[in-house]
């Protein structure tokens, strides 16, 4: 049942945001970790859908959905969003997560911006994890318009329930590359 409910959901997200115009994907790499995305309408003002897969080396991986809102106003962005997730740490149960967060990017030009976000979900939102938080933050740089250049920092942590360790997915530095059309 909860399979069916997730799918059916899934498809709603998906069928709210055919009005997105913008497509973009990105890989980001750290130290222990690879995150993919993709998503629709996510640069642009308005609703989006993006989706990822995360593997860290050491702690798990992780798969999510998320759907928000961008508004816009003279250079910043401000995206709230609800992501739901199913997690698959190293050192506990599969389970999900269902976070509410905020992100926010700035650009200076049409070259260079700042970007940040947090993600939490706590024990009530989530099944076979007590937590879930994403911290992240970042520079940008665009050499052409449908190219985006990243340097940042990203803290991603599942914490463990009924005293299971943490997985901590990511923590640290990362550099990515994201295309728009």
């Amino acid at each position: 049942m909860k399979k069916v409910v997730a799918l059916t959901g899934g498809l709603v997200l998906l069928a709210a945001a055919t009005s997105a115009q913008a497509i973009d994907g990105s890989v980001t790499v750290g130290k222990k970790y690879t995150n993919i995305n993709a998503g629709l309408g996510t640069s642009t003002p308005g609703l989006f859908l993006n989706g990822n897969w995360m593997r860290s080396n050491d702690d798990g991986n992780l798969v999510g959905l998320g759907l928000g809102y961008n508004f816009a106003y003279d250079g910043l962005m401000l995206s709230p969003g609800v992501r739901t997730m199913y997690v698959n740490p190293r050192d506990s149960k599969d389970g999900y997560a269902n976070a509410i967060g905020l992100g926010a990017r700035y650009a200076f030009n049409s070259q260079f911006g700042v970007y940040g976000s947090y993600y939490w979900a706590p024990e009530s939102f989530s099944h076979n994890i007590d937590s879930y938080q994403d911290i992240q933050g970042g520079v940008s740089f665009s050499p052409i318009s449908m190219l985006t250049l990243n340097a940042g920092y990203q803290y991603l942590v599942l914490n463990g329930e009924h005293n299971n360790k943490n997985n901590v997915l990511a923590d640290g530095p990362y550099i990515g590359a994201s295309l728009h059309f």
